[in-house]
C-alpha cells in the first residue's frame, strides 16, 4: 500500500510502527458552529481511509480532537452572553449528530483541550527546559529559530517567511514568526492556573499534547485539510519533536479544497453550505459518492448537478442491491461463471495506490454493470452468484465507502412485504365473512407457498415467516 506523504512529497510504502496496529490522528472541528461541507470532505475522507485500513485487517486507533478553547468560541459566547462551555456543548452535540447522519464511524476518542490542561502544560514546560520556549510576562512563545528543520512540512524557508512578515511594534516576540503556546488571560476570557500565571493554551499546542497523550510520541498517520499544513501542522511538528526529540508523524496526509460551482466557498459569495444543509436535501450516500469520485488530494467541485448525479448513482446501486436480495430468496439451480476475484483485485489495487477512490468507485460501477448484464441474460441463477455479488458490494461499496446500506434495503423490503401480507389477511378475513371459503383457502395456500404461516385465534389472525 502506497501513501503520499506531504512531508517527503512522495508516495511511500505504508509501514506502520507496530503492525497490525495503526495510530491515526485527525484535526477535528472548532466547536462554535455547524461544520461546512469543506470540513465535511476532510472528515469523510479520513473515515474512508480508516475503513479501508480496517478492510485490510489493520487494527486502527482513530482519534479526532474537538477544539473547545479558541478565539472564535470566546467571541460567540460573549456575543450571546453565555459561558464558552454552553457554546461548545451545543456544537459538540450538533457535530456528533451530523457525522452520524453522514454515516461516519465514530472516532475511538474525541479529546478536548479543556480536559487536557495538565498534559498541555507539561509539554510547554519541556519546551521551556530545552530552551525552545520563552516566557514574557505570562505569554509563552515557541522560538522557531531554535528548532532545526522548521518549515520541512510546508517547504517554507524561515528567511523567506521573515522577509514577508510585518514586525509588530513593541512585540513581545523575539522573532515575528514565533507563535504562542500559552496566552496570558484577558478580561472576559476563560483561564486556567499555570506556573506562568492564569491563561489558556495556544491552538497548536493542544493537538501536540492530545495526540501524544492518546497515541504515543510517534504516530502513524496525521491528517487534515490543506489549509492546516502551515502554520498548524508545521507548528505541531516543532512542538512535538522539540519536546520528545523523536519523529512525530510517519505519514502526513492532506485533503484538497472544496469549491462551489468552481468558486471558493465563502459567506460573502452566498455559496456557504453546512453539511446539515445538504443532508436535509440529499441522502448521506449521495454526498459520500460525490466526495469519493475525486482523489482526496485534488480540488473537489460541488454543484447541484453533481450531487444530483451522485444521487442517481446511489439509486443504481440500490436497485442492484434489491435485485440481489430478491435473487437470494428466489434463486434457481444454474451455476454461472463470473470472475469476482478480478473485481476484488481491481478494487484493492486502486485503493492501495494512495487511496484512489475515484478509480475504486469506477470498479464498483463496472461490477454493477456486469452483474446486471449477467442477471438479464440468464434465468434461474443459483444463490451462490447472488450471495457473492452481495458480499462484494457489502465489503466495498458499503463497508469501505458507505454508499449503499443493505440493512436499509432489507428493512424497506420487509416493510413492503409485511404491508402486503396484512393486506392479504384482510382480504381473507372478508372472504370468510362472506363465506367464500374457496378464496380464503387460496389466500392461505398462496401465503404458505411463500413461507408465511397464518394462525387464527379468537382475537384475529396473525402470521409468522418460516
Amino acid at each position: 500500500m502506497l501513501i503520499y506523504n506531504t512531508l517527503t512529497k512522495n508516495k511511500e510504502e505504508f509501514k506502520p510502527i507496530n503492525p497490525p496496529h495503526v495510530t491515526m490522528y485527525v484535526c477535528g472541528p472548532t466547536i462554535y458552529d455547524y461544520f461546512h461541507i469543506g470540513n465535511g470532505r476532510t472528515f469523510l475522507m479520513t473515515d474512508i481511509i480508516r475503513r479501508y485500513l480496517e478492510y485490510k485487517k489493520y487494527d486502527v486507533k482513530f482519534v479526532m480532537n474537538l477544539t473547545d478553547v479558541d478565539d472564535k468560541i470566546i467571541k460567540k459566547a460573549n456575543a450571546e452572553g453565555v459561558p464558552t462551555s454552553e457554546i461548545t456543548a451545543r456544537y459538540e452535540a450538533a457535530f456528533l449528530k451530523d457525522i452520524k447522519r453522514f454515516k461516519m464511524k465514530p472516532a475511538d476518542l474525541y479529546p478536548k483541550a479543556t480536559e487536557h490542561m495538565n498534559e498541555i502544560k507539561e509539554v510547554i514546560e519541556k519546551l521551556e527546559e530545552k530552551g525552545l520556549a520563552y516566557n514574557v510576562d505570562g505569554n509563552v512563545f515557541y522560538d522557531i529559530g531554535k528548532f532545526d528543520g522548521y518549515g520541512k512540512l510546508s517547504g517554507k524557508e524561515i528567511d523567506d517567511l521573515e522577509a514577508g512578515s510585518r514586525v509588530e511594534i513593541n512585540s513581545e516576540k523575539q522573532n515575528p514568526l514565533d507563535f504562542s503556546v500559552w496566552k496570558k488571560s484577558k478580561e472576559g476570557e476563560p483561564f486556567w492556573e499555570s506556573k506562568w500565571g492564569t491563561g489558556r493554551p495556544g491552538w497548536h499546542i493542544e493537538c501536540s499534547a492530545m495526540s501524544m497523550k492518546h497515541l504515543g510520541e510517534t504516530i502513524d498517520i496525521h491528517a487534515g485539510g490543506n489549509d492546516l499544513i502551515f502554520p498548524h501542522h508545521e507548528n505541531e511538528i516543532a512542538q512535538s519533536e522539540g519536546a520528545t526529540g523523536k519523529e512525530f508523524v510517519r505519514y502526513w496526509m492532506h485533503f484538497g479544497f472544496l469549491n462551489i460551482d468552481k468558486q471558493k466557498m465563502s459567506k460573502s459569495l452566498g455559496n456557504f453550505f453546512t453539511a446539515r444543509d445538504i443532508l436535509d436535501k440529499y441522502p448521506a450516500e449521495a454526498m459520500r459518492l460525490l466526495f469519493v469520485q475525486s482523489h482526496y488530494r485534488s480540488p473537489l467541485n460541488f454543484s447541484k448537478e453533481l450531487i444530483e448525479s451522485a444521487h442517481k448513482g446511489t439509486e443504481k446501486l440500490n436497485n442492484l442491491g434489491r435485485a440481489l436480495i430478491e435473487g437470494i430468496k428466489n434463486a434457481g439451480g444454474i451455476t454461472i461463471e463470473f470472475d469476482f476475484n478480478k473485481f476484488k483485485g481491481l478494487f484493492s489495487a486502486s485503493m492501495d495506490d494512495d487511496f484512489n477512490t475515484s478509480q475504486a468507485v469506477a470498479v464498483i460501477f463496472d461490477f454493477a454493470r456486469e452483474v446486471n448484464k449477467t442477471i438479464a441474460e440468464n434465468e434461474n441463477i443459483n444463490s451462490e452468484f447472488y450471495r457473492k455479488a452481495k458480499d462484494f458490494l457489502q465489503s466495498t461499496a458499503e463497508t469501505v465507502f458507505g454508499i449503499i446500506h443493505f440493512n436499509t434495503l432489507e428493512e424497506k423490503e420487509n416493510s413492503d412485504e409485511d404491508g402486503w401480507i396484512l393486506e392479504q389477511i384482510k382480504l381473507r378475513t372478508k372472504a370468510k365473512e362472506e363465506k367464500n371459503w374457496q378464496l380464503a383457502d387460496e389466500i392461505r395456500n398462496g401465503l404458505a407457498s411463500k413461507g408465511i404461516v397464518l394462525e387464527d385465534s379468537k382475537s384475529g389472525t396473525t402470521y409468522k415467516k418460516k
